[in-house]
């Protein structure tokens, strides 16, 4: 069984969770150190590896981290991937990539995202996840009008990925307060998985 060290500093979303798959789909890794320079990076690499089976700590140093993620050579190696949910029910991913609805006003953009978010439990169990990207993240951030809305719909089992490049661009990665930040790997595996996508731009 091997030991691997994995360099990803200054490498973009999704490269690093990409390449620790690549080393973690060998099989044979019980132990593995891979260097990531910001938080995001650091959040969606260790996910990956815990969702893989392995224990994982990280470790900081002049603004490097590392991230340790190590296993038994008994520990059954297994790729995270988003559960499949109850197959009668359509499984309906909503892809938000704006903080305001329609273009024209943004106060009054601004005010139908508030609506058009309170209003998406009415979807009912078919509604499955939420992936904010680009300007969508700032919805999920300490202040946001619709902060107390995407909160309720995560209390009520909808998962929502906030994307973890998209936070660190507008430098709003200490202020998420909803959801789990993510990379475009999980991101494009949802849109996969998903019976149908409702795009917000």
């Amino acid at each position: 069984m091997a030991e691997e060290q994995l360099d990803c500093r200054g490498l973009a979303c999704p490269n690093p969770v990409l390449k620790t798959k690549q080393l973690v789909d060998r099989g044979d890794v019980v132990q593995l150190i891979v260097l990531v320079d910001n938080e995001a990076a650091k959040e969606n690499v260790s996910r990956f590896l815990a969702r893989s089976g392995y224990q994982v700590h990280s470790e900081e140093q002049e603004n490097v981290f590392a991230v340790i993620g190590s296993r038994s050579n008994e520990t059954a190696c297994e790729v995270f991937m988003p559960e499949a949910g109850h197959q009668q029910e359509q499984k309906i991913l909503v892809l938000v990539g704006a903080d305001r609805l329609g273009r024209g006003d943004d106060e009054l953009g601004a005010k139908l995202m508030v609506n058009f978010l309170g209003t998406l439990k009415e979807m009912g169990p078919s509604l499955w996840r939420l992936v904010l990207l680009n300007s969508g993240v700032k919805l999920a951030v300490e202040g946001s009008a619709v902060l107390p809305q995407l909160q309720e719909l995560e209390k009520d089992g909808i998962s929502i990925l906030v994307c973890g490049t998209c936070l660190n661009h507008f430098e709003l990665l200490e202020q998420k307060r909803v959801g789990e930040t993510t990379n475009m790997l999980d991101i494009v595996t949802s849109l996969q998985l998903a019976d149908r996508v409702i795009s917000i731009t």
